[in-house]
């Protein structure tokens, strides 16, 4: 099977995308293999430092290798690390991809604490990508009423071109994750309309696999015209919980005395799947 590398490359040159897409428990992982399994496309599971703590580092890890058997198409990134140590544990653990997000605190701070995650991964285990990230989009994956603080999308506070230069060069990162009018969560109304001439500004300058952030509530015109300009993995996850809480409610609704938790859930997992399965056809080109 390709590498998570490889493939990515071949999104790059297709001008396609993989889709990316977190889990929080077993019923989110079927749901993104089922999907695979009918489409036969490579795709991303992510797991956030809590979707890590509550299903257990080694644990998801397992579960993901437990495909290789099968030859899907399917990698585990560590989504969304706030610290040098935390993407230690990943790296360690043998995972595909890690995130390290340095976007709210300083420049220096950012680049520092992402290069160290660049080195560690170097000396111990070098196949694994490392994504960097410049630019605040708020770190919640909740239906909205306004932007999360200190998360604006005015043009002054999108990752600017020399920066993301700057930052790629001292870093040395395999995947690199910018604001481009993109935030994490949906919010209601809609969410704000993303900058597609600022991401073929910062692929020009880069050269590098730029990675959407905050997919949910981006509308689908959006997301091809984005991938086009130059955007080769987008993150799924607000919109997976959502289609996961109601499709769960209206099932314990419908059948208020079922107790067996696999009959219960398995409208949640088909509700994820086919969002899994829409996202990655339009991903796709399909």
């Amino acid at each position: 099977m390709k590498t998570l590398r490889e493939y990515i490359a071949e999104a790059e040159e297709k001008k396609t995308a993989i889709g990316h897409f977190n889990i929080s428990d077993i019923v989110g992982f079927w749901a993104i293999v089922g999907a695979v399994k009918k489409l036969n496309l490579p795709t991303i599971i992510g797991v956030s430092e809590g979707e890590r703590d509550f299903l257990g580092i080694k644990q998801i890890k397992a579960l993901v290798d437990s495909l290789k058997e099968t030859d899907l198409p399917i990698f585990l990134n560590a989504d969304h690390s706030y610290s040098v140590e935390r993407i230690k544990e990943v790296v360690d653990a043998d995972f595909d991809a890690a995130i390290i997000d340095g976007a709210e605190k300083s420049f220096e701070e950012n680049l520092k604490m992402t290069k160290d995650s660049v080195e560690y991964k170097n000396l111990k285990n070098p196949k694994i990508l490392i994504e960097g990230e410049l630019g605040f989009i708020g770190k919640s994956s909740k239906i909205l009423l306004e932007l999360p603080e200190n998360a604006e999308v005015s043009l002054e506070t999108l990752t600017k071109p020399e920066e993301a230069l700057e930052f790629v060069k001292e870093t040395g990162v395999d995947l690199f994750a910018p604001a481009v009018g993109n935030i994490h969560g949906m919010i209601k109304g809609g969410n704000p309309k993303i900058n597609i001439e600022r991401i073929k500004i910062l692929r020009e300058v880069t050269r590098m696999p730029l990675v959407l952030h905050g997919g949910s509530g981006i509308t689908d015109e959006e997301f091809r015209e984005a991938i086009k300009a130059g955007i080769s993995i987008i993150h799924i996850n607000t919109e997976l919980r959502l289609a996961y809480r109601q499709a769960l409610q209206k099932s314990l609704s419908e059948f208020p005395d079922e107790i067996s938790p696999y009959k219960y859930f398995r409208p949640a997992r088909e509700a994820m799947q086919a969002v899994v399965e829409k996202r990655m056809m339009l991903f796709a080109g399909k």
